[in-house]
């Protein structure tokens, strides 16, 4: 058993409140947990200006691109693409998409995207061709919310002119094809008023569809865990938790195989803790040999102005090292400093 999956018996508390790193009580104070700030000197042009100039220099000067499109938030980024686009009456991605190379390309042109792109993209990814990455169809639409979701297939319909369901369609297959679809609908109940009535009876079913049976009703795993929200699915993983020994997360394992239990697994991490899921994806994406770096810069690029801090914090205490230490082992060169910037020039010590 994992690291990650001792954690469920110790972060199986009742949650009331989110843990994508926003604040969820009405009228507090939200806290920031991304790494990545406006830059308060902010401006378009100059920063639009300063790109062209790195551009046209002899071998490109990505250390000058880093320190722009790293150090501003990505409302920012966008204004930038519109300044250059005024300016020079060039598309910036375009620009600079045939001017870097490989993963530090990758890395910054996701930065130019808007988070609803930027997912879009990465799902178009994942099914393009022959073969599916699962995986990122899990973390993305395991993790975003409803509106993040509504957003992303916006996106995706606009990049690629047909609809998100359609490719998962043609892509999936089975109760795999099932929960995907019912987390694409963006509809899951995000209330964070716990149903403790609703808890003790859907972990009921729960354990009567799984071990209480031979063989295990897949469709009812998958009705609850694609509908209800964070807070609410801890509470009926704490009630499952007085039917079983095992728990919910290890009776999950046991009952459900493939691509499905990788889909459900998601949700049931990043309920106990999001931030802890995703440093696990990253942690996982750098071992072995060769990095996964199309994953760590998804994650990195991606949560930065969400939830990347909480990451850090959870990677550290999971690993006994920080990321950024990780990062250095694995990675070099321009695309290692855009992601340590991105991190937030922390050595993580």
């Amino acid at each position: 058993m994992s690291f990650f999956q001792k954690l469920f018996k110790g972060l199986v508390d009742d949650k009331s409140k989110d843990n994508s790193g926003k604040g969820s009580s009405k009228g507090s104070v939200t806290t920031y947990y991304g790494t990545v700030r406006p830059d308060p000197n902010f401006s378009a042009s100059r920063d639009a200006a300063a790109l062209q100039t790195a551009i046209d220099t002899k071998g490109v000067d990505e250390n000058a691109i880093t320190e722009i499109l790293a150090r501003r938030s990505n409302s920012q980024r966008q204004e930038i693409k519109a300044a250059f686009q005024q300016e020079t009456g060039k598309d910036l991605m375009k620009t600079l998409g045939s001017v870097l190379k490989s993963h530090y390309k990758h890395a910054a042109l996701g930065l130019l995207m808007t988070p609803p792109q930027y997912d879009a993209h990465e799902l178009g990814q994942a099914m393009k061709g022959l073969g599916t990455n699962e995986k990122v169809l899990d973390e993305i639409l395991g993790t975003r919310s409803n509106q993040e979701i509504i957003l992303l297939k916006t996106a995706f319909k606009e990049a690629y002119g047909k609809e998100l369901e359609h490719d998962i369609q043609g892509d999936t297959h089975g109760h795999y094809k099932t929960a995907l679809l019912a987390l694409c609908k963006g509809t899951r109940n995000e209330d964070h008023d716990i149903d403790d009535g609703l808890a003790k009876s859907e972990a009921k079913s729960l354990f009567e569809a799984g071990e209480k049976r031979l063989g295990v009703v897949s469709s009812v795993f998958i009705d609850v865990l694609t509908s209800r929200g964070d807070a609410q699915l801890c509470k009926i993983f704490k009630q499952y938790e007085k039917l079983s020994p095992q728990g919910f997360a290890q009776v999950l394992m046991h009952e459900l195989h493939g691509d499905t239990e990788g889909c459900l697994m998601t949700l049931v991490k990043a309920a106990w803790n999001k931030p802890a899921y995703f440093a696990e994806r990253i942690h996982l994406a750098m071992k072995g040999m060769g990095a996964d770096c199309d994953t760590m810069t998804r994650i990195i690029v991606s949560r930065s102005e969400v939830d990347l801090q909480k990451i850090l914090q959870e990677y550290k205490r999971m690993y006994g090292k920080p990321l950024q230490q990780d990062i250095q082992a694995e990675t070099k060169g321009d695309y290692e400093k855009l992601l340590l910037v991105l991190c937030g020039d922390q050595t993580g010590v």
